[in-house]
């Protein structure tokens, strides 16, 4: 096996955010809770060591988000070991008509895009087209000469000093490359992220034209700052590949899993099967929308690039079965995505000693002895909720996963809310109630 260490919410949300901000509609209350019965492939109480009780307790506790108008619509699956154990769905999908969440509801992913992209590249190293020490500038010219932004100087102009050398690919996909984002407001090289209005950019070629003209926020290898990274990697599966990466995603990742329902736009024939998104009203917390900004829509002619970072839109099945595909070792039902070895690596900590992240896919908030892998959150010490060497990763829209590789387990949550600290909670709340309800049929 090659060498794969080195040595030493994407800009949706901002859309979302300001479309919150001028959205006149008012609060809408939710709809109660409609639990669906527990969809079992075998008993909780078999093999699996999950309790019926334990399993009531996780459904009804999402369910709850519904009645107390945190959401207006949820859907949650638990697997182990390739079986579903806990399949809940509640409140509805769409306001105009109260259409409730069905199995076949599609989500906006978000930044739950980013495993997708990661397992992506997996498959072109697997393949021995990049090694993750080669230097970024390797397939991107564009990117050499790249200044670094190291504060403004008395007169408020910006002080830029050369890289000290190129990022690496691996560094690209674990978020210590130094790139910017657009995400914090007030620090200069976002702001000219957000001047440059990257995302609005007609193809990933444009993207990466403009990404190059903006400074680096720190030296490669420093720091993990949530980037445009993602971006980057799949603008390097299209060169890598020849293939759009909405191609590529489809004929090497999709079709072989049976992800019948992802893309980066809903068809026009399948779209009254999307949910709506929401917002939060930022005095009272209150759910307002549905949002209908552009940038929402996710139709054919409203996608200004196939985004690795952000664009995805799909069922809760669907992902599913990436995620079950991840906690097997890179294989779902006799298909092979990645080596086994590959699948492993993916979440191993790539981060510089005592680093940590500070963002988990949907919102800045702390994050405790989280580390980094490849496109991937990683828990690399016995924790109080996960078992060490679990990986997950999050949407802006609140929608969230984890994969537990010591147990092959997986857990997919999905909602379409915009604001605040909710989807820290709920992530808690789900992972805490799945293992006391695991730990309660041993």
């Amino acid at each position: 096996m090659r060498a794969f260490w080195h040595s030493g919410m994407g800009a949706a949300a901002l859309a979302a955010l300001a479309a919150m901000a001028a959205c006149a509609s008012a609060p809408q209350a939710a709809a109660p809770a409609e639990v669906r019965p527990l969809s079992l492939a075998v008993e909780p109480q078999g093999k699996y060591h999950f309790t019926p009780e334990g399993i009531a307790a996780l459904e009804a506790r999402m369910a709850a988000y519904v009645d107390e108008g945190r959401v207006m619509g949820i859907a949650t699956r638990l697997i182990k070991d390739g079986d579903v154990v806990s399949d809940m769905r509640a409140g509805i999908r769409r306001a105009a008509d109260g259409a409730p969440v069905e199995e076949d509801t599609i989500w906006r992913y978000y930044s739950m895009t980013k495993p997708v992209t990661g397992v992506a590249m997996l498959i072109l190293w697997d393949e021995g087209l990049f090694e993750l020490d080669d230097p970024i500038t390797k397939y991107f010219p564009e990117f050499e000469g790249l200044k670094v932004f190291t504060g403004l100087d008395e007169a408020g102009a910006p002080v830029l000093v050369p890289m000290e050398r190129a990022p690496t690919v691996q560094e690209v996909m674990s978020h210590t490359a130094g790139f910017g984002y657009g995400l914090a407001p007030g620090n200069y090289v976002d702001d000219q992220f957000r001047a440059a209005n990257i995302f609005a950019a007609p193809d990933a070629e444009e993207m990466i034209r403009k990404v190059a003209a903006i400074p680096l926020k720190r030296q490669p290898g420093e720091m993990w700052d949530y980037s445009i990274g993602v971006d980057i990697q799949g603008a390097m599966i299209e060169r890598l590949s020849g293939m759009s990466l909405g191609e590529f995603f489809r004929t090497r990742i999709f079709e072989p899993l049976g992800m019948t329902d992802t893309g980066f736009y809903v068809p026009e024939a399948e779209y009254d099967r999307f949910s709506d998104v929401w917002g939060r009203h930022p005095e009272t917390g209150a759910l307002i929308g549905p949002l209908d900004a552009p940038g929402f829509l996710y139709q054919k002619d409203t996608i200004a690039f196939e985004g690795g970072g952000h664009g995805l839109v799909g069922t809760l099945e669907d992902y599913a079965r990436f995620a079950t595909m991840l906690a097997n070792g890179g294989s779902l039902d006799g298909v092979e995505i990645l080596k086994p070895k590959t699948a492993q690596m993916m979440a191993f900590n790539f981060l510089p000693a005592g680093k940590f992240i500070w963002h988990n896919g949907t919102s800045p908030d702390a994050v405790n002895d989280v580390a980094f892998g490849l496109n991937v959150g990683v828990i690399i010490a016995e924790d109080a909720v996960y078992p060490k060497g679990s990986f997950m990763w999050g949407g802006a829209a609140g929608t969230w996963f984890w994969v537990d590789p010591s147990n092959k387990l997986t857990f997919i949550g999905m909602i379409q809310v915009f604001g605040g600290s909710l989807d820290q909670e709920m992530r808690t709340e789900s992972a805490e109630l799945v293992y006391a309800a695991m730990r309660g049929g041993e």
